[in-house]
């Protein structure tokens, strides 16, 4: 047999198992993480299975045979429908039935410094700090020729103030590549990305994730706060502004009690704080005013001893005058 033939069945044979595997893996579990695989090597990707057993599985593959697979699937099958449009570009399929947040934790959490490569997209900003760069005075041109402030510090050159090299999403140039191999800086930290969450039929972005038990309260009680204020607003009693109804006709017939000296239990208590206030009240004022009326006295008092010292002064003055 060629090594031809040997090349096309062993292809054929890589094909049967992956969509084996494929199958397994969208009739064992209901979630998928779609991760983003760019500049993530094999070693990397390997730690991330390791990570990954007993919470879920990793399946890399082309994309054509998922979408030819996904589409035979449908069938009988057709929440997948809705995983078609994510199938592009470098991607590669978590499969899980565990939690999602821990589980996109765990992946992105899996990440290597690398260094800038000419004509990448920045994955982030670059910063360079200032400070001695450890490089003879020889190269100053090479700092000149990028804008950047130098120095020479103890025989070396010291960058001036700290320098905002790249900006994300911005293409790393060669000049950019050269600063940053010269001063042995990594940049970036490349690793698997989850950018999309497919469960149970619904497909919906990874951001989704990051909306706390918490936060979802402090929403959901912020729309009812609104709602009843609407409801009051309008006169539609509901059951989000039915409590403050009860409230303000509570507090119209305790008004009405007090005001008409009915003898009731329950405006006893209310009777009494009022009783008190007036006491409390006045007794404030009194203070007030007592501080108040010692505070021009002491004033007072001031000015005449300041008068009396003057005019001892002038009487001292004509004297010898």
């Amino acid at each position: 047999m060629s090594s031809a033939a040997e090349a096309g069945i062993k292809r054929r044979e890589r094909k049967e198992r992956y969509v084996k595997d494929l199958l397994f893996c969208l009739e064992k579990y209901k979630n998928i993480l779609i991760v983003q695989c760019d500049n993530v090597g094999s070693s990397q990707m390997q730690k991330v299975r390791i990570a990954l057993r007993g919470s879920g599985q990793l399946l890399m593959g082309k994309n054509t045979i998922i979408r030819k697979f996904v589409r035979e699937l449908i069938p009988s099958n057709p929440k997948l429908e809705s995983l078609l449009p994510f199938i592009f570009g470098n991607i590669g399929f978590v499969f899980t039935n565990g939690n999602l947040r821990e589980l996109r934790t765990l992946i992105v959490s899996n990440k290597v410094p690398a260094a800038a490569k000419t004509g990448t997209i920045a994955p982030n900003d670059v910063h360079v700090p200032s400070g001695p760069t450890g490089l003879d005075p020889g190269q100053t041109s090479f700092f000149q020729a990028l804008n950047i402030a130098t120095k020479i510090e103890k025989g070396a050159i010291a960058i001036i103030n700290p320098v905002h090299l790249i900006k994300k999403d911005d293409k790393v140039t060669a000049s950019h590549v050269a600063l940053l191999t010269k001063l042995n800086i990594q940049p970036f930290f490349f690793g698997f990305r989850v950018s999309d969450i497919y469960e149970d039929g619904t497909v919906y972005s990874s951001n989704i994730l990051d909306i706390t038990q918490e936060l979802l309260t402090e929403k959901f009680l912020a729309g009812v706060a609104k709602l009843a204020a609407i409801s009051l607003a309008i006169g539609y009693p509901t059951k989000a502004s039915l409590p403050h109804i009860v409230a303000n006709a509570y507090k119209k017939m305790m008004a009405i009690a007090i005001e008409a000296d009915l003898d009731i239990p329950a405006v006893k208590q209310f009777k009494t704080a009022l009783a008190a206030a007036p006491a409390a009240s006045a007794a404030a004022p009194a203070a007030a005013a007592g501080k108040a009326a010692a505070a021009p006295a002491a004033a007072a008092a001031a000015p005449a001893k300041k008068e009396e010292e003057e005019e001892e002064a002038g009487m001292e003055y004509s004297l010898f005058d």
